[in-house]
């Protein structure tokens, strides 16, 4: 399951994208235009700084921007920064440890087929496909 972080991670992208004019865009204004409280997306917006998917200003004049265009973002990469791994079960998670059943797991491939599903739905998507035209 998705939680309202990522949700609201992907909201603040498109938000982004929308009003991209090259300045900074005030937080307040984005959480008016959500409806989403300023606080709680100045929590999440510090993470999407610290991972690399907009920059932030403060003072006069500051807010946040996206760093590429929205056709270089996907959304599986917004929804992991938030989330973590969306690996359906433990053993698929990036840099689990080799389970010892993997030889005679019958469910294995099933969990496999359908993160690789996941996956390609999510990275298959840009954030321009979801920004209006």
């Amino acid at each position: 399951m998705i939680s309202t972080k990522g949700r609201y991670a992907i909201r603040v992208m498109i938000d982004l994208a929308d009003h991209d004019n090259d300045t900074y865009i005030p937080l307040k204004d984005i959480a008016a235009r959500q409806e989403i409280s300023k606080k709680y997306l100045e929590i999440i917006v510090k993470d999407m700084v610290a991972g690399g998917l907009i920059k932030g200003a403060s003072g006069k004049g500051g807010g946040y921007k996206l760093l590429r265009k929205p056709e270089d973002y996907t959304v599986g990469e917004v929804i992991e920064l938030m989330e973590g791994s969306l690996a359906t079960v433990a053993c698929l998670a990036d840099g689990a440890a080799p389970c010892p059943r993997a030889d005679t797991c019958e469910t294995l491939a099933l969990w496999s087929d359908f993160d690789k599903l996941k996956h390609d739905y999510f990275y298959g998507k840009r954030l321009s496909d979801l920004v209006k035209q």
